[in-house]
């Protein structure tokens, strides 16, 4: 059975829209832009904004009962639904210490039919000193040497997969350079795979 590694926030689940919208926003009424312009991230710039008040206003609402109210991406549950059963899967996330195991919860309350283990490579915070033991997703596939495609939305991840032979499938966000649909995406995963 093949395996398929899938970053969490904004693959299974829509973070940045639903921190922008139900967070961002409220903190920030001035703010004039939409969520189909945040052409980056992170989007701290565009945002009139700080990386650290970005980052600390994403890490409370990970930590906040709206993270664990947020619903699965319709188009990637429709998939696990159909094509689940016939892959191993794994998930493989960049986020802060503090928020893997909202993160794990999340997950496994949504996923916990398909996938079965939850890794991640801890996202940089100021003063905080933990082990490195990957620098990024891609270090982590060539440790685990078992993970045929990463699904993810961060074109440096799908690059840093693809350099130690894991296929990349990136899940079209306005951050990057995807011009094709959830839905389009998901059915080249499962004609690749």
């Amino acid at each position: 059975m093949k395996t398929i590694a899938w970053d969490v926030d904004d693959v299974l689940n829509d973070l940045m829209q639903s921190w922008f919208e139900q967070k961002w926003l409220k903190d920030h009424p001035d703010c004039n832009i939409r969520y189909d312009e945040i052409t980056e991230n992170p989007p701290h710039k565009l945002l009139g904004g700080s990386i650290d008040e970005y980052l600390l206003s994403l890490d409370r609402f990970r930590l906040s009962p709206l993270y664990q109210e947020m619903n699965p991406v319709n188009e990637v549950m429709e998939w696990f639904s159909k094509y689940g059963g016939n892959f191993h899967h794994i998930a493989l996330t960049a986020t802060p210490l503090i928020a893997v195991s909202a993160s794990a919860q999340w997950v496994f309350r949504h996923f916990g039919r398909w996938i079965r283990t939850f890794h991640f490579v801890p996202s940089k915070r100021q003063e905080q000193v933990i082990p490195e033991y990957e620098s990024d997703k891609g270090d982590f596939l060539q440790w685990i040497f078992r993970v045929d495609v990463l699904v993810d939305d961060g074109e440096s991840n799908i690059m840093s997969a693809e350099k130690v032979g894991c296929k990349g499938i990136l899940i079209p966000r306005p951050w990057n350079k995807s011009k094709i649909s959830i839905g389009e995406t998901l059915s080249m995963l499962t004609d690749i795979l």
